[in-house]
């Protein structure tokens, strides 16, 4: 390989910078603690605190009918996994209170005449207060309490039928579902993959964001413009270090993911390997022309985690669906490489796919990588200025 003057890249050169770039890390204790804590700390926070799982819905029941269907009716729901028994009130107004103030986040109101009506054949209406404060939660707390009242409403039509003398009680319509991917439908499952692209892209940027901009802070810039050291080789030597610390990252992510957490991977580990290490050259790169651009290191670190946390945490599709998002927004989308890279992950852990499938996001990659390293070396030059 040789750079633009025909001059061939000395390996020699290369790891002279390089070795160069370990020993400021080795001095560098907040550099060390970013590559080594930060990572740990991120996937345990984000992976114990960012859940979607809701299991433990607290109920309060007015019940004024007080009857033994009224009682099975609201077994119902306690006997739920997703529902608990906060409460049995003897009025409206304490069941409002309740949900006032976040004791109970459904309410149930069950009129006098509930068995009546059922025994009867006839239509009954139960009412449920909502808590919707939280629209997500509340959404998700509707399905769960319609799928407790379809199934009980099921088995009163089974014995009004059957009481009736009508011996085929079969329902005409039997749903059988069958999860693919993510059976026990757990948010972590999802979360924890998307929780490595943040990590690789936030961690990358900003170690590499200090690379030149600390050498200007610390007056040695002018020592790497007198050496023989061609640019290219400077870039290089740069950034290896820096990549071989966050490949250990990944490794280090992708055990706690799978080891503690307990998140599937079923997909090819060099094939993971290959795609990640592509995705680490795209933010090392970011961080290297962040680094050329700022010469500053609190600057270069404030753009760092404004170029990756933001549009990997609320654009890449890692905790918002892009699909849902207005179409000026999906566009914008198509600049992000972590779009591509939670795909990647995704498929890799949760569904097993390989590069037959993963193709095109394998090659926005390495666009973003033909893009992005072509943008670093022009703008970094080997001159004073």
């Amino acid at each position: 390989m040789a750079n633009r003057n025909g001059r061939p890249v000395s390996l020699i050169r290369l790891r002279a910078v390089a070795w160069k770039e370990f020993i400021q890390l080795y001095r560098d204790p907040r550099s060390l603690a970013i590559v080594f804590a930060m990572p740990l700390l991120l996937l345990l926070l984000f992976g114990y605190a960012v859940t979607l799982d809701i299991t433990d819905v607290r109920v309060a029941v007015y019940d004024q009918e007080r009857s033994e269907q009224s009682r099975d009716f609201i077994r119902r729901f306690s006997e739920s996994k997703y529902f608990t028994l906060a409460a049995d009130v003897g009025d409206y107004a304490d069941l409002v209170r309740l949900i006032d103030l976040r004791e109970a986040q459904i309410g149930l109101v069950i009129p006098y005449d509930f068995s009546r009506s059922l025994d009867s054949g006839r239509q009954t209406a139960v009412q449920v207060l909502l808590d919707g404060s939280d629209a997500n939660t509340a959404n998700i707390i509707l399905g769960y309490t319609r799928s407790v009242v379809q199934g009980y409403s099921q088995s009163v039509l089974l014995d009004y039928l059957g009481r009736r003398g009508i011996t085929d009680r079969r329902i005409p319509v039997e749903l059988r579902p069958r999860v693919w991917f993510n059976e026990e439908l757990e948010s972590k499952n999802y979360i924890v993959p998307g929780l490595i692209a943040l990590i690789m892209a936030v961690i990358g940027a900003l170690l590499t964001s200090l690379t030149i901009s600390r050498e200007w802070e610390r007056g040695t810039m002018e020592q790497l413009v007198a050496t023989p050291v061609h640019k290219l080789e400077l870039i290089i030597g740069k950034l290896v270090p820096y990549y071989l610390l966050a490949v250990l990252d990944v490794a280090i992510a992708m055990g706690v993911g799978v080891l503690i957490f307990k998140v599937p991977f079923r997909g090819s580990l060099p094939v993971f390997l290959f795609l990640s290490s592509l995705f680490l050259i795209v933010v090392l790169g970011q961080g290297f022309l962040i680094s050329v651009v700022a010469k500053s290191q609190m600057l270069a670190n404030q753009m760092a985690l404004v170029s990756t946390y933001l549009p990997v945490f609320l654009l890449s599709g890692f905790m918002f669906s892009i699909a849902n998002m207005p179409l000026a927004l999906q566009l914008v989308t198509i600049l992000v490489p972590a779009r591509y890279f939670v795909t990647i992950l995704q498929g890799l852990f949760l569904k097993g796919i390989g590069l037959a499938i993963l193709w095109p996001e394998m090659l926005a990659l390495m666009l973003f990588v033909a893009v992005i390293g072509t943008l670093a070396h022009r703008r970094f030059s080997k001159t004073i200025t």
